[in-house]
């Protein structure tokens, strides 16, 4: 394959689809393939990165079994268990996060979805940081009614996330307790509403390559413009805790492949940055456009200054979209106007 060529045809117009020999794409020389993803990226989204935090609104004690997340009530992986935090502590992070030039700030729920009284709170801090800072809003709160949905958008969130997590295929080797088509009309509710959605998933579960190209193809046909790439770091005490650790290698050629295949998505460094040198610096020339990025669990090792000033030192342009005229941000048509 010649990935050059084929990353010239894709920021020309070309799209790959499942009729296309993307397999190819695997066994494909590493260097040719970063450097083409990396062509992609300048070409079709440019050299902003786009950065987000998440704080732990809810934590432990979830309902759900998925077999990587230490969160889990059926593991026992001891992991810190809490409600849901008060509006302060959400507010003070927010506001810490957007004085250090963070694009986002997430408040990330363990459980199935919210119940009436944390959605009533939730909403209420939302709105208060929406009133208040600059900074974008994203929810992360598991399955959302349709009326959930509407009332955190009023509140001032803009982005839901929400992974797929991996291939339809394989999404039952890694969870039970809901379902992949679950996944998807939770993600079609919030387009509905008319919510950006970030959604990707985890690496290194035991899933094929072909697992892989699949779900970046799902992704693409659900028009999904942010899509984090979590790389597994095995945690005792989940059923996945035993798995080994993906190189790094492996790591860049899925973020190359996903560029190929997404090409206009924000493609975002996600968990697992320890597995790579100078935590994973390299993604950014081989088609990263975006980053988790603070002190937390998934990104142990980096911090919002650290990310910022290598980032800068790659030429990337790391001002907050929330800085910009309305006219140049990146999210200008997802975001919420009111009634």
């Amino acid at each position: 394959m010649d990935c050059l060529a084929l990353a010239q045809e894709i920021i020309d117009g070309r799209r790959l689809t499942r009729e296309d020999p993307l397999m190819e794409l695997v066994t494909a020389d590493l260097g040719e393939l970063t450097k083409g993803a990396d062509m992609i990226r300048r070409a079709l989204v440019g050299e902003k990165v786009d950065l987000c935090t998440i704080i732990s609104g809810i934590s432990g004690r979830c309902s759900e079994n998925c077999r990587f997340c230490a969160q889990s009530g059926h593991h026992h992986a001891g992991c810190e268990v809490h409600g849901l935090l008060d509006k302060e502590t959400i507010m003070k992070e927010a506001r810490s996060h957007q004085e250090e030039g963070v694009d986002r700030f997430s408040v990330v729920n363990s459980g199935r979805g919210p119940g009436p009284a944390d959605l009533d709170r939730l909403v209420e801090i939302f709105a208060a940081m929406h009133k208040e800072l600059k900074i974008g809003l994203c929810a992360s709160l598991g399955f959302l009614t349709a009326e959930q949905l509407r009332r955190l958008h009023k509140a001032g969130v803009t982005h839901v996330h929400c992974n797929i997590e991996t291939s339809r295929r394989f999404f039952p080797e890694i969870c039970t307790t809901h379902t992949f088509d679950d996944k998807i009309a939770n993600i079609r509710r919030a387009q509905e509403e008319g919510m950006f959605v970030c959604s990707g998933g985890i690496i290194g579960m035991g899933e094929t390559w072909e697992d892989r190209i699949d779900m970046a193809l799902t992704l693409a046909g659900l028009n999904i413009r942010s899509i984090p790439v979590n790389s597994l770091m095995p945690i005792p005490g989940t059923a996945l805790g035993d798995r080994p650790r993906l190189t790094e290698d492996e790591i860049l050629r899925t973020i190359a492949i996903f560029r190929y295949i997404d090409p206009e998505a924000h493609i975002r460094l996600a968990g697992g940055r320890a597995l790579m040198a100078d935590n994973g610096r390299k993604t950014f020339q081989s088609g990263a456009s975006a980053s988790i990025t603070g002190n937390m669990l998934t990104t142990s090792g980096s911090t919002i200054a650290g990310d910022r000033a290598m980032l800068k030192e790659l030429g990337r342009d790391i001002t907050p979209d929330w800085e910009r005229p309305e006219e140049e941000r990146a999210d200008y048509a997802y975001r919420y106007r009111g009634d």
